[in-house]
């Protein structure tokens, strides 16, 4: 009877041992993520610390073209609608003055605050590049240059870093020739890292605007 009250007290002692390692991860809310206008979605992601001990996969909503957006976002600016980079680019998606300038806005300021303005620009950037583009995706779409497999959301995304010229020139060089951003990072990353999403819905037009 000793020894299994003995026996007993050790294995509780153990169970709170390795139950007091675990606990819950605190929290915290990045609240600038949007499914459409007016669908706003909260998303937890791990601490600072957390996150250097652990991988946690950001809930993406697959190869939509949702999913393309919140990547990219994520990529460029965590999506914060209001951040203002050390270049001068601004907002979600990480936009330069000129660039604002060709899809219709000018008042930079308004730009910062107004969630769905960013989000119409966006749009209109895709439809400009998907545009100037649009002889590269239908050569080269499937084809594996540089390692890399050739896709529309890949060659878009690529264009939204380092422009349409950039995306060209990379092709035509079979890689030789890759643009870099001031952070170092390149069009090869980008054609990567965003291959396969669905861009079906937007259109090309090279005149699109907000």
């Amino acid at each position: 009877m000793r020894k299994d009250i003995i026996a007993f007290g050790v294995t509780l002692a153990l169970l709170v041992v390795v139950s007091s390692g675990f606990r819950a991860f605190d929290r915290a809310t990045i609240e600038s993520f949007h499914l459409a206008d007016n669908e706003v979605y909260h998303y937890y992601v791990p601490s600072k610390d957390e996150s250097e001990r652990i991988n946690v996969a950001v809930p993406y909503t697959g190869k939509t073209f949702v999913g393309f957006k919140q990547a990219l976002a994520i990529k460029e600016s965590a999506g914060l609608y209001d951040l203002v980079n050390a270049y001068g680019y601004m907002g979600k998606y990480q936009f330069g003055r000129s660039t604002l300038r060709n899809v219709g806005v000018h008042d930079f300021k308004s730009f910062l605050s107004n969630p769905v303005l960013q989000e119409k620009a966006f749009e209109a950037l895709l439809s400009i590049n998907k545009w100037e583009l649009r002889k590269e995706i239908k050569k080269y779409s499937g084809k594996i240059i540089a390692g890399i497999e050739i896709t529309e959301s890949g060659l878009l995304a690529a264009a939204h870093l380092g422009g349409a010229s950039s995306v060209k020139s990379f092709l035509r060089t079979k890689g030789r020739n890759g643009f870099r951003d001031g952070f170092g990072t390149s069009i090869r990353t980008y054609l990567k890292r965003f291959k396969g999403f669905d861009t079906s819905t937007i259109e090309a037009n090279p005149f699109a605007k907000i």
